[in-house]
């Protein structure tokens, strides 16, 4: 559970960086980003997409993990609580020793 709240933290927060242009960030591009952003911004997400779960699910997870948690998500208006069941949503199981 450790490890699906960081890396949706990650996630989500990789999704304001949008001045990136196209960079891809943990092996999810910005599209990837984008795609996911709706379903964990308050007040009532949808479900992820299909799209939003194939880029969580070719991103690095472990990756993610070194973005394990950051203050801005909550000032950018995304709620962490949802940030951390995006992977599980996507049916994606978390590496060990996150």
């Amino acid at each position: 559970m450790l490890f699906i709240r960081r890396v949706a933290a990650v996630v989500l927060m990789l999704l304001l960086l949008e001045t990136r242009g196209s960079q891809a960030i943990c092996n999810m591009s910005q599209q990837g980003f984008n795609s996911c952003r709706p379903s964990v911004t308050p007040p009532n997400p949808p479900r992820p997409s299909a799209e939003c779960c194939k880029a969580l699910a070719a991103a690095d997870l472990q990756c993610f993990c070194s973005y394990k948690s950051s203050p801005l998500l909550p000032a950018l208006g995304i709620d962490p609580a949802l940030a951390m069941k995006l992977p599980p949503k996507c049916g994606l199981k978390a590496p060990e020793n996150c």
